[in-house]
């Protein structure tokens, strides 16, 4: 079992890519890749229950070949890293936490992108959004965080 954590700031002039979707908004989260901070909390996870290190010293932002890189590229690439140990993905629960905006409707297809990327049945994967209902740096609107477990074994 692993658990992820990520936070990016919001700015202007960058689009908002949650869960490997872009999502109507006038601000994004600024990041070397496409600072999907859902998909990092779940590869940080991942990473953690393989006993794999961190997203940093997989993908690190130093590495110009990550550079604006979609999250879902370098989820797959973890898939593979956890494929490599004999380990298959159990199942994902996750947090998005952001004031704004709301994103009940686009969960759904963010819990099917990653499903599709990592193999697994789309029950496998529980995704969620809450507000801070005004408090700390996501109430302020000033960035989003999000929060994932995983659970992985290994095949027999």
């Amino acid at each position: 079992m692993g658990i992820g954590y990520d936070a990016h700031p919001l700015v202007p002039r960058r689009a908002l890519v949650l869960g490997g979707l872009s999502i109507p908004f006038e601000r994004g989260l600024l990041g070397h890749s496409d600072a999907d901070v859902l998909i990092h909390a779940v590869i940080d996870a991942l990473l953690g229950a393989a006993g794999e290190k961190d997203i940093g010293f997989h993908f690190p932002a130093s590495d110009p070949k990550y550079k604006d890189i979609s999250s879902l590229k370098l989820l797959s690439f973890t898939s593979e890293i956890l494929k490599g140990k004999g380990f298959f993905v159990v199942n994902i629960d996750a947090t998005i936490i952001a004031q704004r905006p709301k994103l009940l409707p686009f969960l759904e297809q963010m819990r099917q992108n990653i499903a599709r990327v990592l193999e697994i049945a789309p029950d496998s994967v529980n995704i969620k959004a809450k507000s801070t209902e005004g408090l700390g740096f996501c109430g302020r609107e000033e960035g989003m965080e999000a929060i994932a477990v995983a659970l992985i074994t290994q095949k027999d």
